[in-house]
């Protein structure tokens, strides 16, 4: 008992340490880029800050700026007072503005954009490492062919909306509503983000696959199902059963399976779903199976005998071999993915034709949750959720908003057209308002991100509770 509290304890250090080394440094990356971009350009810094809100601790620097850690962890400034004077939000700062030259709004858009900037630069980075190490992922995941067409979790006695499509285990997804997919999780979201509808309002979304090698576009329907209501059809991804190890004297080793066979296919039907061969070895237990195999590039087939009703795979005495692999996708495929998917969901959320909403959105409660999944994961998944983070923070703080660089960009833009300055009144009423807008957004969305994660922990107990299944006695083989 001791050894598990000390690793749950390592665990949840090793956790909170890369949440602040990397969501933290995602931050502190971004301010760096518009503190360097100004320094460069010779404008007056009054205050770096990570954090907003009231100082934690703060000491000034020989160069005159003021740095800081605040308490609110939602992210951080540069006070650049030249640029804008945020000092009810930023809180207030020594700087005779009168004195200070005028700003050329070159600039005021390098400055601006210096934050996202380096925020993509950081990505490509980190890209760069997971080009070099792989990305984790599984089979299942890297793939688009489908293994099941199953019932909806909210319809389990009700035809899915693929099954009424005409969708067969074995499909392979190429294309939704024109977006090209190329993994289970790209397919997922592009469902989730659509915006198709019929006539009458349903959901529409037309699936390009590929089906015996031919191409064919079917019309489905999805409905809003599972806990966030996400536009689902009822279908799983293909899976893989690869031999791990084998328990000496039961069937599979006695039938001559070894570590490292695929199962490929069981009476000449193919492998796509663990869930089927189980359900297939029950039907058929009083007669004799064959299995399919691909050991390395030789192809056999071995003969399963008769068995008992119940046995499962592991009562065959074989233990299945995770399907986890690595990939090793290039940076550029990397950043452009990234900036493919926030735009997509983007797109999603301001078109009104789309089922996405504010509540689905995850904010800094959602981002640390995955930051400690992935950190007791694979340190290899930090880099790549980082990756997204970056991106996502790059695309954010660009959008033409008060208060992030998008609409302090507006704002200069605005200016320089209409040949003077933007009043002082105006600018500080549009960033206080959207302040109050962004912190409650933030506090929204936090409400649904830390419901989930209760959920989710309350599920993840209640199936630790539940009893380990008792095998069936296996007989000697005939």
């Amino acid at each position: 008992m001791f050894p598990a509290l000390l690793q749950s304890i390592f665990s949840s250090l090793w956790s909170v340490f890369l949440i602040i080394l990397f969501f933290g440094g995602s931050i502190f990356v971004h301010e760096l880029g518009h503190f360097l971009a100004a320094r460069r350009r010779g404008v007056h810094i009054a205050r770096f800050s990570i954090g907003f809100g009231p100082k934690m601790f703060s000491w000034q620097g020989k160069d005159g700026v003021e740095y800081c850690l605040s308490w609110l962890p939602i992210g951080g400034y540069v006070a650049l007072p030249q640029l804008a004077d945020l000092g009810p939000i930023e809180g207030e700062y020594e700087a005779d503005l009168e004195r200070l030259p005028p700003i050329s709004y070159s600039t005021k858009m390098l400055v601006f954009v210096a934050g996202a900037v380096f925020n993509v630069l950081f990505a490509f980075l980190l890209a760069c490492v997971v080009w070099r190490v792989g990305q984790p992922t599984s089979a299942e995941l890297n793939t688009t062919k489908i293994g099941q067409v199953t019932a909806l979790p909210d319809e389990p006695n009700v035809p899915s909306p693929a099954f009424e499509a005409g969708f067969r285990p074995g499909d392979i997804i190429r294309a939704i509503d024109g977006q090209r997919v190329t993994n289970w999780p790209d397919l997922q979201q592009t469902l989730f983000a659509g915006s198709g509808r019929t006539a009458d309002g349903r959901p529409k979304a037309v699936f390009t696959i590929e089906r015996e090698g031919r191409a064919l576009d079917l019309t489905v329907y999805p409905r809003l199902a599972g806990d966030e209501g996400m536009r689902r059809i009822g279908i799983s991804p293909a899976e893989e059963l690869v031999v791990g190890t084998l328990e000496p004297g039961l069937l599979g080793a006695k039938i001559g399976l070894r570590p490292g066979d695929s199962i490929v296919d069981f009476d000449s039907i193919p492998l796509l779903s663990r869930d089927e061969f189980i359900e297939h070895l029950g039907k058929n237990h009083a007669h004799v199976v064959r299995l399919g195999i691909l050991r390395g590039t030789q192809r056999l087939v071995l003969e399963l005998p008769p068995r008992p009703e119940r046995a499962d795979i592991a009562d065959l005495g074989i233990l299945r071999q995770t399907s986890f692999m690595l990939t090793y996708p290039d940076p550029v495929s990397q950043i452009t993915d990234n900036f493919v998917m926030t735009f997509r969901v983007l797109a999603g959320l301001i078109n009104p034709q789309s089922d996405l909403s504010v509540s689905k959105l995850s904010g800094p409660v959602g981002i640390i949750r995955m930051f400690n999944a992935t950190a007791q994961s694979d340190f290899r998944l930090v880099l790549w959720f980082t990756i997204l983070v970056n991106v996502n923070l790059a695309i954010f703080n660009l959008l033409p908003i008060p208060v992030l660089d998008g609409g302090q960009m507006l704002f200069a833009t605005v200016a320089r057209l209409r040949g003077r300055a933007l009043p002082a009144n105006f600018i500080m009423t549009m960033q206080s308002v959207f302040m109050v807008l962004l912190l409650s957004l933030i506090v929204y969305v936090s409400f649904f991100d830390t419901r989930r994660w209760v959920n989710d922990t309350r599920n993840e107990r209640a199936i630790a509770r539940q009893p380990a299944p008792q095998p069936a006695p296996v007989p000697a083989t005939p």
